[in-house]
């Protein structure tokens, strides 16, 4: 068997002197001749392997350049170097993999992220984004353990999608036309019978209306796959393709849905740090000397590890979309113009910059904010009794503003079919979501979490589009 290779991470926490392991990995340096620091990816710390003088020809040592790929055998050692334990004194080197050094971009030393973000294809090698990644892989891994723990399905919903479930018309087309020759009806228009499907369809914006459906048969149940928004926002904080996790939850209220939402964010942000700590401690560095760069006012009063220790330990503080347009409306900040977007009206749809005034200036924790007007909410949300509001919530984030989106859906046939016909969305073509209500209709409700904003979040990462591998974003689709 080729592969029969001990992992760096393993050999760096576990690893005794005398034994004799065979490692594989990437070359990040390699000095003197002799010292090549070597990485595999399961972890940031590289692993010293010793290429004793005059035992390799120098045909082979020319080879071992950064990014080249080997394979080492040999016995483990003390190390006599500091901030090492042992070390590997090969006995064999063979070079899998040559690595032009001319060529190779990822030269020893501080790289940009928007130099990185041109090789996304390379940048998983960087300490940062190996750092990152592995986070990632983990809080994908703990939104699957914390549902199914509670008896959650977990359902797949389709990616391709006749439904506009926002009801914003962002939506990438889907079609098998050939689109220098597209068939018309006799009225002018694009005659989609023809098409694949028979009819128009999309890539999917959400999960949650197909969630929902399993919800009113299994209970509780997840979706946790790709949407894509063709928004055309250039910003730190949107992606036209994202991972979305939605949970639908049946004899739900919005105080059940608020409940649940706080737990399942802090839930995973623990479970991060307690499985990543050598990726968080070397992240919450990397954070603290971005900080550093900025002007004494602009950092941030916290940590990395210390700002998530204190969403854990702390109560989300829940407020309502009324209660939070007064504090904005009445702040200082408002009241000298420093918001880009004025406070000035009930039923205003709020900012990032107001959200996170909210959370980092007023509450200094997450917030929760509930009861928002209407006519800036989709169809979906249930109506609440003052005939203004509806009974939406969204969980607000220090950083980023908000990351969780959530609502009581509404139940009652007669109020959904009016809202629907309100907003012009054909009630004929949502047919299968009406029948739930008219077959053993419940209270129910759910939330979505945007899986990168939680995890760039977690990690510290400023842009959104450091915390995705292959980031797709407006004139971007590289990769």
């Amino acid at each position: 068997m080729f592969n029969k290779r001990t992992e760096v991470a393993k050999v760096l926490s576990g690893g005794q002197p005398g034994e004799e392991i065979i490692v594989m990995g990437w070359v990040r340096t390699f000095r003197n001749n002799q010292f090549i620091a070597l990485n595999d990816g399961s972890t940031n710390t590289n692993l010293q392997v010793v290429a004793p003088l005059e035992k390799f020809e120098d045909a082979l040592l020319k080879r071992l350049t950064t990014g080249a790929a080997i394979r080492a055998t040999g016995k483990l050692v003390e190390s006599p170097g500091k901030g090492q334990r042992v070390e590997l004194v090969a006995d064999s080197i063979d070079i899998l993999g040559d690595s032009d050094a001319e060529k190779y971009p990822l030269q020893p030393k501080r790289h940009s992220l928007e130099f990185l973000r041109e090789i996304a294809h390379l940048r998983f090698r960087t300490n940062t984004f190996a750092s990152v990644f592995r986070v990632r892989s983990i809080v994908a891994f703990a939104i699957h353990k914390f549902f199914v723990d509670k008896g959650f399905v977990y359902i797949h919903s389709p990616i391709i999608t006749a439904s506009d479930a926002e009801g914003a018309g962002e939506t990438f087309h889907v079609t098998n036309f050939d689109l220098a020759n597209v068939p018309k009806g006799e009225n002018g228009k694009v005659n989609f019978k023809e098409d694949f499907f028979g009819r128009a369809a999309n890539l999917t914006v959400s999960g949650q209306l197909e969630a929902e459906l399993g919800a009113t048969a299994l209970g509780n149940v997840y979706t946790f796959g790709p949407t894509f928004r063709a928004e055309n926002s250039n910003t730190a904080r949107h992606l036209a393709e994202f991972w979305m996790i939605e949970p639908e939850m049946a004899f739900y209220d919005l105080e059940d849905n608020m409940d649940l939402a706080e737990e399942f964010i802090k839930y995973i942000i623990r479970y991060a740090l307690d499985h990543c700590p050598d990726d968080m401690a070397f992240l919450a560095k990397r954070l603290e000397e971005e900080e550093k760069q900025k002007p004494q006012q602009e950092r941030s009063e916290m940590g990395l590890v210390e700002k998530l220790q204190f969403v854990i330990e702390n109560e989300f503080e829940r407020i309502s979309y009324t209660e939070a347009i007064d504090i904005l409306k009445n702040s200082n900040h408002n009241k000298k113009k420093k918001f880009q977007y004025p406070v000035n009206e009930w039923g205003i749809d709020l900012q990032s910059e107001h959200e996170r005034y909210l959370v980092e200036k007023h509450f200094k924790k997450p917030v929760i904010l509930y009861d928002y007007p209407k006519d800036i909410k989709a169809f979906y949300m249930r109506q609440n009794d003052d005939g203004k509001t509806v009974a939406a919530m969204d969980i607000l984030a220090p950083g980023i503003g908000e990351i969780v989106g959530g609502s009581q859906r509404e139940e009652r046939l007669d109020k959904l079919v009016s809202r629907m016909e309100e907003m012009n969305i054909p009630a004929d073509d949502l047919y299968w979501y009406l029948d739930i209500r008219k077959f053993g209709t419940v209270p129910h409700a759910g939330f979505g979490l945007g899986f990168e904003r939680v995890v760039q979040f977690i990690t510290g990462m400023t842009n959104i589009r450091d915390v995705i591998p292959f980031p797709r974003y407006p004139k971007n689709v590289e990769f």
